[in-house]
This record gives C-alpha cells, structure tokens and sequence, in this order.
C-alpha cells in the first residue's frame, strides 16, 4: 500500500467524531506535531528580535534615538523578507508539494539565525534579518495547509489552533532563552533548534490532496490565478485584510512598548521582553479559546469578528487610560495578545478559502502579507507621531485597521464547513 496516499484525507476519517480519543489520536499524528514544533521555532526567531531589540542594537553601538530609528529599519527589512518568501515559499509548497517548503524553509532560517549571533554592525544585521524573514515566511502557510487538508473538515480547526497556540509559545520560550543567556547566544540557540526539528521532518508524508491534484492536469502555484479574475483577487485581498489589527498591536503596542508607556505616563520603566512574554502567553489562550468557540458555534466569521472588536476595545483603553503602574500597563499587553488569539482562524480561513491548486500560495502569502503590512503600518505610525503625537498616532492607525478588516470580514463567506477536495 502507499504510505502517503493511505494517509491522505480520506485516511484519516473518523469512525465516530464525538469519539474524543479518536479526534487526540488524528492531532497527535507526526504532521501535525512537527507542523506545531515548525512554527514555535518560527515564532522563536521572529519575536527574539523584538526582545533583543535594545540590548543587541546597543552592543554594537547604537544609543538614544537610534534604538527607535534603527529598530523600525530591521523589523522594516525583515518584514520585507518575509514578503519575498511568501510568495516564493507559497508558488514552492503548489508546485513541488508542501514537505518542500517545511525542509528549506527551516534550514534558511535556522543558519541565518546563527549566522545574527556574530553581527557586528547594522548592514550586516539588516543583511541577515532579510535572509531570516525569507525562511521564516513559509513555515507557517505550508504547516497549516498541510494540517487542513490531512484532516476531516469537522476537526481541522481543532488541528490548526494547535500548530498556531505551540508556535505562540515560541515568543515565550525566546523570553526565556534571552532573559537567560547573551542575545548572540540566543540567536544560536533558536538556530540549532530548527536544525533539530529538520531531521524530525525526514518522516512526514505528504498530503493526500496535493497528491491527488499532481495527478491531475492543472496549473499549480500560478499566482496570475489569483489576479485574472475579479472576485478571486477581491476573496484573497479581504483574506489579508482581516488580519491586519493582529500585527497593528504587536508591530506598534508591542514592540514600542517601552516608548508608548512613557508617553502614556507609566512612571517606571517597561521592558518590551516582558510585553512580549506577557502579550504572546495570552494570545496563546486566546488561540485556544477562539478555536474551540469557532468549533462550538460552528462559525469562523463570528469569533474571527468578536476578536476583531475586543482588540480595538483594549487598544482604546491601552492608549488613553491614565495609567502609571507597570502592573496596569502589563495586564493591557495581555488584554491585548488574548484579543490577538484569532490569528489561528485567520489563516485556517485563508486555506479554506481556495483550491488545493493554489491553496498553499495562499496559505503561505496571506500571513507573510499580513506580517509585511507592518511596513506601512510602522511608516504611517511613525509619520502621523510629529503631528499628532505618538499615542493619537498609534489610536489612528489602530481604528483604520480595525474598519478595514471589519470591512473585509462582513464580505467575505463562511468556511467552517467548505469540502476543501477542490482546485481553482
């Protein structure tokens, strides 16, 4: 028999599925395991810059404004990468298979994250955080894409919170490992992981589905898909969109914690490494909780769109109560990262949004997408701070992400129970 297509979606349907040992033992097969450990070390690298930020940018000698200035310009450029690898991860994972994309994705990331704990100055940071962000980028849209389509439709949400809530806890192991050690060998430490999980990966076995649709003639991984045909193109924008408050709050409210709690009066000094820890834990349970409240209501719109309002309400209060405790500062940065918790809806929607042809460029660019908006979001941020100051800045940018993906959800169709054996 053949291995991989008797583990394809039919493989796995269920006997009974109110059985829950039945569903723990389709969550525990080794694609979704190593499809969650994937994206903790993902998470890991993208969010130990933010916790480094100061400490790395001030050991090799930067000070002042230049903290702020320089910071954004990294994260700026690493978020680039990820754009780039998106789209090229996304086209690799619909043309060769998504196990392509799960093996060099990690092994870009993992030595260009050792490669970040020798740098000695900006424009080799700036050099290596874009290498990093092209590896980081296909991770999590391969993962997911792989997750849903192995997957009976009536438990692939219960899979996809589990690989988003693991690669949550990566931020936090990375809080761990940098409160720990040195910031370069921090970097090495979250290189040596991935290099790890690389030989873990030797055995998982492919989708069924992609399997199924390599059989057939047609065109895969052709992105003019999704722009020859007007409501295609508008489907996958509003996919992106919906996303977009997620990383208004960590690439401004988060990351620029430190400068946004002196603004608002904070009294002590807040550490963004704490923000982070803090913000990534609750948006752990927030994961949890969003997945098992889409499965019970049997609705992704409605929990993706009542997530969508809690974050611009804790924004709100995040930016404009006169709070000076660190106490009250943290417990909004974790008000914050709970409401942050759709993050695994967001993507599985985008997945189940479009044919196995196409759905792991999909998969893959909507995320990476969502993660570059952060360069307009940053750049409109950092623009609007000198005119209106830096919190009206930030409450600005946050109400207009907020209406657009309010926008983009209101139009868009439910996928909680769309058959995904299909291409475009």
């Amino acid at each position: 028999m053949n291995t991989q297509n008797s583990n394809s979606a039919e493989g796995y349907a269920l006997p009974d599925q109110s059985d829950q040992r039945s569903v723990m033992m389709h969550l525990l097969r080794l694609p979704v395991i190593v499809a969650s450990l994937g994206y903790l070390v993902d998470m890991y690298d993208l969010f130990l810059f933010t916790i480094v930020r100061v400490d790395s940018l001030t050991d090799i000698g930067y000070s002042g404004d230049q903290l702020l200035e320089y910071g954004v310009a990294l994260l700026n450029i690493q978020m680039a990468g990820l754009l780039v690898g998106g789209l090229f991860w996304g086209i690799l994972g619909d043309k060769k298979g998504r196990l392509s994309v799960l093996f060099g994705s990690i092994l870009i990331y993992s030595l260009a994250n050792i490669a970040n704990g020798f740098v000695q100055t900006f424009e080799q940071y700036a050099i290596l955080r874009f290498i990093a962000g092209i590896g980081l980028a296909g991770e999590l849209g391969a993962g997911i894409t792989l997750v849903t389509e192995i997957l009976p439709k009536k438990i692939r949400g219960y899979g996809t919170t589990l690989v988003a809530t693991m690669g949550v806890f990566g931020a936090i192991l990375a809080f761990g490992i940098a409160e720990t050690f040195d910031w370069r060998v921090s970097y090495w430490i979250g290189g040596v992981l991935g290099l790890l999980l690389l030989v873990m990966r030797v055995r998982v076995f492919e989708s069924g589905l992609f399997l199924k649709s390599a059989s057939e003639k047609v065109k895969r991984g052709n992105v003019l898909i999704l722009f020859n045909n007007r409501e295609r193109f508008l489907r996958y924008l509003k996919s992106i969109v919906i996303g977009f408050p997620i990383w208004f709050v960590v690439g401004v409210l988060i990351t620029f914690s430190p400068e946004l709690a002196k603004a608002i009066g904070v009294i002590e000094p807040i550490e963004a490494g704490i923000a982070v820890l803090l913000s990534f834990g609750a948006q752990a349970v927030g994961n949890v909780v969003s997945g098992v409240m889409s499965q019970y209501a049997q609705s992704r719109r409605k929990i993706i769109g009542l997530f969508i309002l809690l974050s611009f309400l804790f924004t709100v209060l995040y930016l404009l109560l006169p709070i000076t405790s660190t106490y009250g500062f943290y417990a909004l940065c974790i008000l914050l990262g709970f409401s942050n918790g759709y993050w695994t809806l967001f993507i599985t929607v985008a997945a189940e949004l479009f044919g196995t042809n196409i759905r792991a460029t999909v998969a893959t660019t909507v995320p990476n997408f969502v993660r570059g908006a952060v360069i307009p979001i940053t750049t409109l941020f950092m623009l609007m701070r000198s005119g209106v100051g830096i919190i009206y800045s930030a409450l600005i940018v946050g109400a207009i992400t907020t209406a657009l993906a309010l926008w983009a959800l209101r139009t868009l169709p439910e996928t909680f129970h769309k058959d995904l054996d299909y291409n475009e």
